[in-house]
């Protein structure tokens, strides 16, 4: 009767040394892991041309960064708009908001009437409060003077953070919308890429 231990070495026999080295080296294209995505807000450097009180926001990497000092910031996961949907360029605060209210915009309302069916053909407006899609703060964006409809804003669907799945907007986790709100004030110049 044959153990299986001898077995084992029977079987492997047939394998040559050059070859189980390479079977446990990682391939080079797997050897570098991308950098998981965290929403958490940590203090980071940027770049010296972002002047300390702006906002940048990096959509392909889905974060927002608040310059506090030259060359330092305050860096918060975001989720942004979805392809086609997206805001780009420079905009100031204009308004801020707690708790705000809330309507989708017509264009929202023809795109998507399954979800915002409710709204149409009337003027109902969505009161603020934890159920409301804008959540705990927004912080409006207008360009020249005029409302652009984009908004940086808590949010309701808190796993969304990190994708593009918004219909434009900049959506932050309720408590770091709220501590970046209590950091800007109005006038504040924001700068999405």
């Amino acid at each position: 009767m044959i153990s299986r231990r001898a077995f084992s070495s029977s079987a492997l026999a047939g394998f040559t040394a050059a070859a189980l080295p390479a079977l446990s080296r990682p391939s080079p294209a797997l050897a570098k892991e991308a950098p998981v995505f965290d929403p958490t807000p940590q203090y980071v450097r940027i770049k010296k041309e972002f002047l300390p009180g702006e906002i940048l926001i990096l959509t392909r990497s889905f974060y927002l960064y608040f310059v506090t000092e030259k060359r330092k910031a305050i860096r918060y996961g975001v989720g942004v708009g979805k392809a086609g949907l997206e805001f780009t360029g420079s905009a100031t605060i204009q308004r801020k908001k707690e708790w705000p209210s809330w309507r989708p915009t017509q264009e929202m309302i023809e795109r998507s009437p399954r979800s915002y069916g409710r709204f149409a053909d009337n003027s109902y407006v969505q009161p603020g409060g934890p159920d409301n899609p804008l959540g705990a703060r927004a912080l409006y964006l207008y360009q020249n003077g005029v409302d652009t409809y984009f908004r940086i804003h808590g949010t309701t669907q808190p796993e969304t953070i990190g994708s593009s799945a918004s219909n434009g907007c900049i959506r932050m986790l309720n408590e770091h919308v709220t501590d970046l709100y209590n950091r800007v004030p109005i006038g504040t110049k924001v700068t999405v890429l």
